[in-house]
């Protein structure tokens, strides 16, 4: 998490490129701002990324 970003706290997450199949067909339904693209996570993660969430819901109160 980064609570020191410029919009507030932010969930930051890594993950692979998607391919421009992938990418085009996002497009269509969420076009996405020059300044984001659409990654890959591993369905393995999800666990992870809800506990992230969690902990930065729970900070997002304190902060």
């Amino acid at each position: 998490m980064d609570a020191d970003s410029a919009g507030g706290p932010e969930l930051v997450l890594q993950g692979k490129f998607a391919d421009a199949a992938t990418r085009a067909a996002c497009s269509q339904d969420s076009p996405p701002a020059v300044d984001e693209t659409v990654i890959r996570i591993p369905v393995r993660m999800v666990e992870q990324i809800r506990k992230a969430c969690d902990a930065a819901e729970a900070a997002g109160a304190q902060l």
